[in-house]
């Protein structure tokens, strides 16, 4: 991209509210703003409503077309708290770390951070989320408060959004390299495979299932909204729906390679397990048998229960039955 291109995507995703919630049909502001210098629609932007609209329009010299959805005003999301199963689907797909909670435990939004994207909404397996009016939205007395919240809200919302995705690609990272001193520990890696496991970097679940939440979230959207579209709209609804259908598929088979590597991994700690326990059997049995051959009853009866502890170890190593153990 030019340097000419950079600046105008600058520009353009100054312009944009930074609400990161995807209804234009790309993975948050930006993405729009370098879909937009190749061609995209402005009218994508429902919380810029048509102010943004219109700005850009005047940026870029196109005709200001109707918004292919109604303008939105400032929302937040509130969980109803009470009736939170703790199951952090919705921090999964918050696009800028907006929701606190662990697992099983309740989880509250930060008021002040919530940029109102919505996304946190389909996940929720009980439905106790609402959006509201974003109580600074509602608290402003004049066009310049609002205005004044209005810049707030993007320049917080871009910074949030930028930390959210540095953050996964540092957990990223993190999983990778202690899978490869999982598998260095189990292996000596030949210089070629080395080279191919920094190549091939295994992908950080928890990154995968936070753009898969995303994903599911966006497509229930728009579903809804093919509900309700006028007949011109559909097509453009129906090929966004395509197009996030197709990276949902992407990430799913991500997600099932992940997991079959992770299998492979268990299965190797298995074998060494099972090994251990066969030589720690093997040894306890020599035992016994010097000793009864030496006539040390004493000793032999300490060995037996020695004997007897590795066989309970070995046939939890295996998960098999007495009978598999030979003498």
């Amino acid at each position: 991209m030019s340097l000419a291109a950079t600046i105008t995507v600058e520009r353009i995703d100054a312009e944009l509210p930074q609400t990161q919630c995807g209804k234009c049909g790309h993975d948050g502001c930006r993405p729009y703003a370098e879909a937009i210098v190749d061609g995209e629609a402005i009218n994508r932007c429902p919380p810029g409503g048509e102010a943004t609209r219109d700005r850009l329009a005047a940026l870029t010299g196109r005709p200001a077309l109707p918004l292919i959805e109604p303008a939105q005003t400032p929302l937040q999301a509130v969980i109803r708290e009470a009736e939170c199963i703790g199951c952090t689907k919705c921090i999964q797909a918050c696009p800028v770390d907006a929701i606190l909670g662990a697992a099983k435990q309740m989880h509250t939004v930060i008021e002040s951070e919530c940029t109102g994207c919505e996304l946190c909404v389909a996940p929720c397996p009980v439905d106790c989320i609402d959006l509201v009016a974003h109580p600074r939205w509602a608290e402003a007395q004049n066009d310049a408060e609002r205005q004044a919240y209005l810049d707030w809200r993007a320049l917080n919302g871009r910074r949030r959004f930028e930390a959210r995705k540095a953050r996964l690609a540092r957990k990223e990272e993190e999983k990778r390299r202690k899978r490869e001193r999982r598998l260095a520990a189990t292996r000596r890696p030949s210089p070629v495979s080395s080279e191919r496991q920094s190549v091939d970097s295994v992908t950080d679940i928890t990154a995968l299932k936070a753009n898969r939440a995303t994903l599911v979230a966006r497509l229930k959207r728009i579903e809804k909204q093919l509900a309700k579209a006028a007949d011109e709209q559909r097509s453009a609804l129906r090929d966004r729906a395509q197009s996030l259908e197709a990276q949902l598929e992407s990430v799913e088979c991500q997600l099932a390679r992940d997991a079959s590597q992770g299998d492979t991994a268990a299965h190797q700690h298995r074998r060494i397990a099972v090994a251990a326990a066969e030589q720690a059997w093997r040894k306890a049995r020599q035992q016994l048998t010097r000793l009864e051959r030496e006539g040390k009853s004493a000793e032999a009866l300490e060995a037996r229960r020695q004997l007897a502890a590795a066989e309970r170890h070995l046939r939890h190593a295996r998960g098999s039955s007495d009978s598999e153990i030979s003498s």
